[in-house]
């Protein structure tokens, strides 16, 4: 999923940056924006996506979208969040 997921973000011009906790490198390199979101993880959904300005420096999150859902929704939601 997350191959459609990551094409549909670079169709909206939009970097996607896929985090696995198994990736324990990059996790720890963007641990702090999952942690600013949810301090202890309680309330995340399997996947949980995150809309960041500027991820790899003074970063803001600007929305996210939670959990798996059909390949249209994913879409209609980032742009939502993007419309915001």
């Amino acid at each position: 999923m997350s191959h459609y997921d990551k094409s549909v973000a670079n169709d909206l011009g939009l970097q996607f940056i896929g985090v696995m906790l198994q990736d324990t490198t990059l996790y720890r390199k963007y641990r702090p924006i999952l942690l600013s979101k949810y301090p202890n993880k309680e309330g995340m959904g399997w996947p949980t996506y995150l809309l960041v300005k500027d991820p790899d420096g003074e970063f803001k999150v600007l929305g996210e979208i939670k959990g798996g859902m059909p390949k249209g929704s994913f879409r209609e939601k980032l742009n939502g969040l993007l419309n915001n």
